[in-house]
């Protein structure tokens, strides 16, 4: 069942809770070992990630689909514009040059590289930090998903009698020169799913509130989120 558009083992290791103890152990291990309490929390990587994607410029719009399709029409509404800074979680000081790199499934609650309505690397940029640390970019206020249900990993759900629903949620991979790696995601506090995620990813501390944004015709929604690293 696993493809180039999917991964299947991915996702069997992601159900059973596999990656998410892994990430759990390995944090904490990493935490104490530093001594540090505001680095950001790591999250699962999950089966949809893609390298190389685009780098754009701060600002920039990982919304590629034309904005007379259908797909655009749907994702219109939750267009997000979404900024911060990458900082030390040493000393809080901002991390120039930092590579954000980020994805997320669209209003359908597919990938793009699972729906032929997208374009290639649709809602997947990477965004380099200015010389204060900080990013910005346009995305989509995240909708839950179910993870696909027709493969083994959707029958062993069904055997368990457990839910495919994913909370809604934005994908990051964070790196600076000197500084531990950061995969993590954010969860819209207000999806209905946040309490039984079916892959155990979801951290209290990864929780976030999208604000309504009024008068800028890019976005009609924002927030603002800040990434805290380890030095390494």
């Amino acid at each position: 069942m696993s493809t180039d558009k999917r991964d299947e083992t991915q996702l069997l290791c992601d159900i059973l809770g596999l990656e998410s103890l892994v990430d759990e152990i390995t944090s904490k291990l990493l935490l104490s070992a530093n001594g540090l309490s505001d680095v950001t929390p790591s999250s699962v990587l999950g089966p949809f990630y893609r390298a190389n994607a685009p780098l754009l410029p701060n600002g920039g719009s990982i919304v590629r689909a034309a904005p007379d399709s259908d797909w655009y029409k749907a994702a219109e509404p939750l267009l997000a514009y979404l900024y911060g800074r990458v900082l030390s979680a040493t000393t809080g000081e901002p991390v120039p040059d930092a590579i954000v790199d980020i994805w997320q499934a669209g209003p359908t609650g597919l990938y793009e590289q699972q729906d032929e309505a997208q374009p290639e690397m649709n809602l997947r940029g990477r965004f380099k930090t200015d010389s204060e640390g900080r990013y910005a970019v346009i995305c989509l206020r995240p909708t839950a998903y179910p993870i696909p249900f027709d493969g083994p990993a959707g029958r062993l759900l069904q055997m368990l009698d457990r839910h495919p629903w994913r909370p809604a949620h934005i994908h990051f991979i964070v790196s600076g020169k000197g500084f531990r790696t950061l995969t993590t995601q954010i969860f819209d506090v207000e999806d209905g799913h946040i309490a039984d995620d079916s892959v155990f990813a979801v951290k209290d501390e990864l929780l976030v509130k999208f604000e309504k944004k009024e008068g800028d015709d890019r976005a009609h929604w924002t927030l603002e989120y800040d990434f805290s690293l380890c030095e390494a």
